[in-house]
């Protein structure tokens, strides 16, 4: 599939967004984070400038962006749509947190409750994300059990390494942070490891003798491509990675994404609190990097079976 760079931002950049807002949703409530104007205003302005710039970025990718708005109404039967009325909704919890946290430095009683489901909305979104992809059955590498799983534990590591920085941005230093950087990233990393391998060893069922119905005449060859010049299929859903490429980029994906977060939050432990302000944001930059070439990995390595008809033998 050929990388969408509007929709590899958004998924980098809202999955962030919400991941921090999921944190601030359920550690607001219990006291483990400032319950002060200041944290409150930037904390959850930061989540929800992450995704609102996300979501608007995915639009880039509509043929005509005036009107996405449409796409709401079929929500009876489409991820696409689900996301975006659970992305609006989590608005409204989200907002009325804001209130309480910023202007009246209260997150209990009430505004606890939208808290959480502000939090509870913001997993529903990641979880409809994946799920936009996992639900093809026409592209083998996404129709896996990893790929939601995938999206909801980088959206919580991405949040995490956020909220150790933020922490840091306003002059506290614990050690829960770090600690739940390093936790979520290890998830993350192995189910992306998971997924990876899932998708690695996925028999290729569809043929081009299936494809044709000329299976029962034996092996089948086009003798002509089926147009003399590029078109839409070709360049969207023919795009193509080398093996060996890809294996390196994976390589520098997981470096990047897991290896130095989780290190660098590691000597976090140890270090001052001005040392550890520049850990921590090398960290964030670091997995930021990374997830954006996971992304872009996660698209260009994907395969659809309509290139069956254009020279491959299976997919």
């Amino acid at each position: 599939m050929h990388p969408a760079y509007s929709v590899i931002f958004f998924t980098t950049a809202s999955g962030a967004g919400y991941g921090l807002l999921i944190l601030l949703g359920l550690l607001g409530p219990l006291g483990w984070v400032p319950q002060t104007s200041v944290f409150g205003l930037v904390g959850l302005g930061l989540a929800l400038t992450l995704v609102t710039g996300g979501l608007l970025s995915s639009t880039a990718h509509l043929g005509h962006p005036e009107r996405a708005w449409r796409a709401l109404s079929q929500w009876r039967s489409s991820w696409l749509s689900r996301e975006g009325v659970a992305s609006l909704a989590t608005y409204v919890p989200a907002g009325v947190l804001g209130i309480g946290w910023v202007f009246l430095e209260r997150t209990d009683g009430f505004f606890a409750a939208m808290g959480v489901l502000a939090a509870v909305f913001a997993v529903g979104t990641l979880v409809c994300t994946g799920m936009i992809y996992a639900s093809l059955p026409t592209i083998r590498a996404w129709h896996q059990p990893f790929v939601v799983p995938v999206y909801v534990a980088l959206g919580l590591a991405t949040g995490a390494l956020l909220l150790s920085l933020l922490l840091l941005l306003v002059g506290v230093a614990t050690a829960w942070a770090p600690w739940l950087a390093i936790l979520t990233l290890a998830a993350a990393w192995l189910l992306k490891t998971a997924s990876w391998a899932r998708a690695d060893r996925a028999e290729r069922i569809y043929t081009v003798e299936q494809a044709t119905g000329l299976g029962r005449f034996g092996k089948v060859r086009p003798l002509e491509p089926p147009h003399t010049q590029p078109n839409y299929v070709m360049r969207e859903m023919g795009y193509r990675i080398g093996r060996k490429h890809a294996q390196k980029l994976r390589r520098i994906a997981v470096m990047l994404t897991f290896v130095v977060p989780v290190l660098v939050s590691a000597l976090m432990l140890a270090a001052g609190s001005g040392i550890g302000l520049l850990l921590a944001l090398g960290a964030v930059v670091s997995a930021g990097a990374g997830v954006l070439l996971e992304r872009w990995l996660f698209f260009a390595e994907a395969e659809h079976v309509v290139m069956i008809y254009y020279g491959r033998e299976a997919a």
